[in-house]
């Protein structure tokens, strides 16, 4: 997808009217100063959207019987030696 070409000073100008049509089209603005690149804007992603953190971890252990039973039997521990 091309992105299009911006001089700092018109962004500057006109950044709100541009954010606007860059989430209406999708397409990413280059940002020049004196003619070179220095920066690119690009829309956010549905899928790079903030994911709460309740819930994030669901379905990621298998099978936990007890969780409250030792990860390892007590005579293993270095501390009983």
């Amino acid at each position: 997808m091309k992105s299009k070409t911006v001089a700092a000073a018109e962004f500057k100008a006109t950044c709100l009217r541009l954010i606007d049509e860059m989430n209406e089209d999708g397409q990413p603005i280059t940002i020049t100063k004196r003619g070179k690149p220095v920066a690119v804007l690009t829309p956010v992603r549905k899928d790079n959207a903030i994911k709460p953190l309740w819930g994030l971890m669901e379905g990621t252990v298998s099978r936990y019987d007890d969780p409250f039973a030792p990860a390892i039997d007590p005579g293993e521990w270095d501390a009983y030696k």
